[in-house]
């Protein structure tokens, strides 16, 4: 893992739904830290640090072009 770093954080797994479909389809190595955790309790999102999104280093350009592609729509928003 040392070679992922977070790039968002995110309160509930609702809030990237559209983001890690996106992610998948790019071919961008990625995974979501402490999801599983906040799947249980929810209500701890906050106290375990949020979900956060750690990109492999190598994908990092391509991931935060996406998350500002669906910034920048006027379709979608990431919360």
């Amino acid at each position: 893992m040392e070679d992922f770093k977070t790039i968002a954080i995110f309160t509930y797994p609702s809030e990237y739904a559209v983001l890690q479909h996106l992610l998948q389809q790019n071919n961008v190595r990625f995974v979501f830290q402490n999801e599983t955790m906040i799947s249980v309790l929810p209500f701890h999102s906050n106290a375990f640090g949020g979900i956060r999104l750690q990109v492999h280093k190598e994908d990092i350009d391509r991931a935060r072009e996406i998350i500002n592609d669906l910034n920048n729509s006027t379709d979608l928003k990431i919360v």
